[in-house]
């Protein structure tokens, strides 16, 4: 028994040299971090590009909010909030003790704590259960800690129980003092700051100025389709959330010879504005768990079938709408994704879903004529 032990530790600890994550039981953080605390060193490094957790460790950074904020947290837990911070989307990779077909990925129990080890065994995949998550998953860190407020908002059963059987289950003291719950209802927004109203006042500004004044617009293509939905239900410049309605109108009145280029991710053109965009990523966060850019590249890429072009094709404006408005009659199966059953809180649920959208109808109705008389008017 011990020879099969010691096998699995060393299958343990060859896959944590292999995936860079050695020195990261120290305090949940990857081996550059952990160096510096054991250097008493303060701060978030820099050059952190992942972090590893045990699952309890984002339900005590809720804690220590509901207990009276961040600064509630640890040096340990405040550590990871504040490289989280400085990195929203940094990958965070959440490891616990399974052992099984998973002991690859076993953490061990030097951060074990309030009880025994059974008990931190089963809260940790407790919590790994309710969120849906293998042990060893990793996505990043806004995803994550989005998914951990919609699927968890109490710790009974988790981290304390109704009925202590023994000592080893105390569990943590601080499980029915509802500082968990205080914390789920401030939200994701303590840990990370939305976009502020100032900046994205200022990116409308600029982006629309841009727009005006270009030679070629890039835009991501699913989102073209969006603007035919905002055309069909009324949407007009100005717009706050993004620039589609400016750039409708600009083609229409204005400039239906100019380039339309395909591009990835939330372009700043369109999408400067955007609450939900993360510009250092050039990415989108948007949906119920911020998992926006995920499916919204699977839109992309439907679009791009659909119309047989590809990332980097380049059309004349009119063209290309009329293009789309020909070979995209309804939005299902390419800018709706089908749910079939998926639960609010996964990875690929769409908010628009497999439903129809009438406004998209409405928009196609309305816009194709005007498109088909711009593209004759310019042979």
């Amino acid at each position: 028994m011990s020879n099969q032990k010691n096998s699995n530790d060393v299958r343990r600890r060859e896959f944590l040299k292999t995936a860079g994550l050695c020195g990261v039981a120290l305090c949940g953080l990857n081996s550059c971090t952990a160096a510096r605390i054991q250097k008493g060193e303060a701060g978030p490094e820099p050059s952190c590009t992942h972090l590893t957790v045990r699952p309890y460790q984002l339900l005590c950074i809720v804690c220590a909010i509901g207990e009276g904020g961040i600064e509630k947290c640890d040096k340990r837990l405040g550590e990871i909030v504040r490289v989280i911070r400085n990195n929203p989307d940094i990958p965070v990779t959440v490891n616990c003790n399974a052992g099984d077909v998973y002991v690859y990925q076993d953490p061990g129990v030097a951060e074990d704590c309030d009880g025994s080890a059974e008990f931190n065994r089963r809260r940790d995949m407790e919590i790994l259960q309710r969120l849906d998550l293998a042990p060893g998953a990793t996505h990043p860190a806004r995803i994550l800690l989005a998914l951990l407020f919609k699927r968890i908002t109490g710790v009974s059963g988790i981290c304390g129980f109704d009925k202590i059987t023994s000592d080893a289950w105390k569990g943590c003291p601080k499980a029915t003092s509802g500082n968990f719950e205080r914390g789920c209802k401030q939200g994701l927004q303590m840990i990370i700051p939305p976009r502020g109203e100032e900046e994205m006042v200022r990116e409308k500004e600029a982006s629309v100025k841009t727009l005006y004044e270009t030679k070629e617009i890039k835009v991501r293509p699913h989102i073209l389709v969006c603007s035919v939905c905002q055309y069909g239900g009324g949407t007009r410049p100005p717009f706050k959330p993004d620039n589609l309605p400016e750039m409708v109108d600009l083609i229409l009145t204005r400039k239906p010879d100019i380039p339309i280029t395909l591009v990835k991710g939330a372009d700043w053109m369109m999408c400067g504005p955007c609450p939900s965009r993360v510009a250092r990523l050039n990415a989108c966060v948007c949906g119920p768990i911020k998992s926006g850019g995920l499916y919204n590249e699977m839109k992309d890429l439907n679009v791009l079938q659909r119309t047989g072009l590809t990332y980097g094709s380049s059309m004349k404006a009119c063209d290309l709408y009329k293009l789309i408005l020909e070979r995209v009659p309804d939005t299902q199966g390419v800018c709706a994704l089908p749910v079939d059953g998926k639960p609010p809180y996964s990875i690929w649920f769409d908010p628009c879903g497999d439903k129809k959208h009438p406004n998209y109808d409405k928009g196609r109705e309305q816009l194709l004529p005007k498109f088909t008389a711009l593209t004759s008017k310019m042979k």
